[in-house]
């Protein structure tokens, strides 16, 4: 009777933990169902490569399977305006990813997401060459904005994200600490681009709309727990409401 009582416990907790971790907020809807990679598809191909491997109830990039074309940016099928982006990663030691959005999938001018889109940095800051690089860092807006802070978490736990682009307004969180705010698009905006990598690239941030992707750096990387919550579109982006 013991040994029952203690099971049914057991059984209980389990399932009070995978409930916290699959929870969805109210308002917010599931990019990810934790089984398969419906609603998403490899950049440039109709379905998701065999690299990404659903595992445990995450999505796991496994570069030893990135063969024979078997790679690639994970991108959404649908394309995104006004948003707040839940989501989960952890790396493994020197990995590097990152979370891209507005990527514009318009395959006769762009080859890569990160051709348009613009990336929260995932990364193993000490162990990742990246990591000595500013702007480079786990929660920058990769080669735009430094973190105001760092709240990264060590290599193998896992890190909660919220990215919130709202009319215009950009907010970024790691761990619940705001580590980037920014109005997209506006000439200060765009000082930003013309002083980085990405002055001469025609497309990258010129898109007020666009897909989100999980990125292939050719490392191990897990995301877990994706979710967004949307907003209508305004024809304007010089506010946030």
């Amino acid at each position: 009777m013991i040994k029952n009582i203690f099971k049914i416990a057991l059984v209980t907790i389990l399932m009070q933990t995978t409930n916290a971790q699959t929870a969805v907020p109210k308002g917010f809807v599931p990019l990810f169902d934790g089984t398969s990679t419906t609603g998403w598809h490899a950049y440039g191909k109709k379905a998701a490569t065999a690299a990404w491997k659903v595992e445990n109830g995450e999505l796991h990039f496994d570069p030893t399977a990135a063969k024979n074309g078997q790679g690639g940016d994970l991108v959404t099928d649908k394309e995104y305006t006004n948003f707040h982006l839940k989501l989960e990663w952890k790396v493994a030691a020197k990995s590097n990813s990152g979370i891209i959005f507005f990527v514009n999938e318009d395959l006769a001018k762009f080859k890569n997401t990160y051709e348009t889109g613009l990336e929260m940095q995932v990364l193993d800051n000490d162990g990742h060459p990246d990591g000595k690089i500013e702007k480079h860092r786990a929660g920058d807006l990769y080669d735009l904005i430094k973190s105001t802070t760092e709240p990264v978490k060590p290599v193998g736990e896992w890190n909660s994200v919220d990215i919130v682009c709202k009319f215009g307004k950009l907010q970024m969180l790691l761990n619940g600490v705001k580590v980037v705010e920014t109005m997209l698009w506006d000439d200060k905006f765009k000082a930003l681009v013309a002083g980085s990598k990405f002055a001469t690239w025609p497309g990258f941030a010129a898109f007020q709309s666009g897909k989100i992707a999980l990125q292939d750096h050719g490392d191990n990387v897990w995301y877990r727990n994706i979710m967004i919550k949307e907003w209508n579109t305004m024809t304007t982006t010089t506010g946030c409401k």
